[in-house]
């Protein structure tokens, strides 16, 4: 028995859907873009320090993907910094729990002007499906004051980068 189904999936393989190609072109002019702006805003590359306030880790393996070799934010010079002192942008994501609530304000209140909190994915924009929870305040403006906002469940990192790029623009 083990062997005629071993045999089956060597014959018969199952049949994945592939994945999405990025358009190149589009993802290197918005990179391109971003660095730009971020160069002219703030005279130096974007640090980005992440804020978990109680998510599913959806977004957060999106956000992993842009310091991947796809996407490899990197490259130019912007990076997810493990200090919010050093920090420009807070990107938050997961609906704001009670537990967290302190922590997300603690966060806002120790990044050094001129900052921007970006609200990734609907968890954090008004507290997705787990609104409604005895746990969950809310989204992440509930706390901090919410410059941007990127919707999705979970945003892809194409629709992250592109956020980024058009809140540099506002701000320049």
């Amino acid at each position: 028995m083990i062997w005629q189904r071993l045999l089956r999936s060597l014959l018969h393989p199952i049949a994945a859907i592939p994945l999405p190609e990025p358009a190149e072109a589009s993802l290197a002019a918005l990179i391109a873009d971003l660095d730009q702006t971020a160069r002219v805003r703030l005279g130096r590359s974007l640090m980005l320090r992440h804020v978990d306030s109680g998510s599913c880790n959806g977004c957060e393996l999106e956000l992993n993907a842009l310091t991947g070799v796809l996407y490899d934010l990197e490259r130019l010079g912007m990076h997810f910094t493990p200090s919010p002192r050093h920090a420009d942008v807070l990107m938050v994501t997961g609906p704001l729990t009670r537990n967290l609530h302190e922590a997300l304000l603690a966060t806002y209140n120790a990044t050094p002007n001129p900052k921007w909190v970006v609200a990734v994915g609907d968890c954090a924009v008004d507290g997705g499906v787990f609104r409604g929870s005895y746990a969950v305040m809310g989204g992440a403006g509930a706390a901090v004051p919410v410059d941007l906002v990127i919707r999705g469940c979970p945003p892809t990192p194409t629709q992250i980068i592109a956020g980024l790029a058009s809140l540099m623009a506002a701000q320049t």
